[in-house]
């Protein structure tokens, strides 16, 4: 006779399987997604265009939105901001050249790409889903929740673009650097018509 507690340890070893394999399912096919990084954007488009749509139908969940734009706005501040800020820390790691003479040091994110673009999808499907209850609908007059973030969001880049103004760092690759190499001078080309 098994004890009180090997009917519930049995019954919850399959779930328990069933949510690993779901789990180990959905991280596969994410991990398949890294290097497709157009695509993941594009599908991230269709989901903020959808998200969109529905708020300005229905007219309501401004302060959903705002919360949304905030979030978003921290997700960009991380995605542009350096690893290792030079003003806060010290640290043996790779650091941002402070002079022209410094040795090149790759820029390291806080927050990188992928995760940026995880979060920023993982946040307006939540925020689609809240639509859906009108307890989040709290009547706002949204013109001034759009005025207060615009405030926000350029103080906010104006304080980031100085920082990397002021450390000479630019978050963004531009691809690999290509030199043009040596041209052939006029009279030392070599004929072929031998």
């Amino acid at each position: 006779m098994d004890g009180i507690g090997g009917e519930t340890a049995s019954a919850a070893a399959p779930l328990s399987q069933w949510q690993h394999d779901i789990s180990r399912l959905y991280q596969y096919y994410l991990d398949k997604t890294t290097p497709h990084t157009v695509y993941r954007w594009i599908g991230t488009l269709f989901v903020v265009a959808i998200y969109a749509l529905r708020v300005y139908y229905i007219q309501g969940f401004y302060i959903v939105s705002y919360g949304l734009g905030i979030y978003i706005l921290n997700l960009l501040i991380g995605f542009l901001s350096p690893l290792v800020d030079p003003e806060m820390e010290v640290s043996d790691g790779p650091l941002l050249p402070t002079k022209g003479s410094d040795e090149f040091k790759p820029f390291i994110r806080r927050l990188p790409e992928f995760k940026f673009w995880y979060s920023f999808t993982k946040a307006f499907c939540i925020a689609f889903v809240m639509t859906f209850f009108s307890i989040f609908d709290v009547p706002v007059f949204w013109p001034i929740l759009l005025c207060y973030w615009i405030v926000l969001f350029v103080l906010t880049m104006r304080r980031q673009i100085s920082h990397m103004i002021k450390y000479k760092y630019i978050p963004f690759s531009l691809g690999k650097q290509k030199y043009g190499g040596k041209k052939p001078s006029a009279g030392s080309s070599i004929s072929n018509n031998d």
